[in-house]
């Protein structure tokens, strides 16, 4: 009985990734990978691709824009109960391996609960705009923008949104120069 609820959980969750048995194997086949993210996100462009080694929770809610590749290792997290849409990438938006995004945080504001049963933040939006690059492991925190053609250096911690046509670094990140 726990065999065939888990496999149910693998073809129905609103997730894809290496704990995804049932699934997992489609990324590895250009036209059934695009099958089934067609199948389980918000919106998935032309030229689209999930790579292998990525993990993607909240499918449902995320926008994946014209050539955008999530690539091995990247973790995005796009969960929400509170968004129609959580996660929009536009076309053209490059992401380097390893790349994490989140909405939402867990609540830790009652120090005398411990945090693992206080629940989630309400989630915010993050925006990556038209051909706008994330360097290999970089981290967007909730409620962040990502401008038109920025980049964001590999490693950078992003709290905050980051203009159109600059270069940010860092923990956190800042932005460093501008792209004339």
């Amino acid at each position: 009985m726990e065999l065939i609820r888990t496999i149910k959980f693998w073809n129905n969750a609103d997730r894809i990734g290496p704990d995804m048995a049932s699934t997992y194997w489609r990324l590895f086949f250009k036209t059934l990978m695009r099958k089934l993210c067609l199948k389980k996100f918000n919106y998935f462009g032309k030229g689209a691709e999930v790579r292998p080694g990525a993990y993607i929770v909240g499918c449902s809610k995320i926008y994946l824009g014209e050539r955008v590749i999530i690539r091995p290792g990247s973790m995005i997290h796009g969960a929400s109960s509170n968004l129609d849409i959580s996660i929009k990438i536009e076309d053209y938006a490059m992401l380097g391996s390893g790349c994490h995004i989140y909405v939402s945080n867990h609540t830790f504001s009652n120090p005398n609960i411990p945090v693992i049963d206080q629940g989630h933040d309400l989630s915010l939006p993050v925006v990556i705009k038209k051909g706008a690059w994330l360097g290999a492991n970089v981290i967007l925190l909730p409620g962040v923008t990502i401008g038109e053609n920025a980049v964001i250096a590999a490693g950078a911690v992003v709290t905050k949104s980051i203009p159109d046509r600059t270069v940010a670094a860092g923990v956190p990140a800042k932005v460093i120069k501008n792209i004339e």
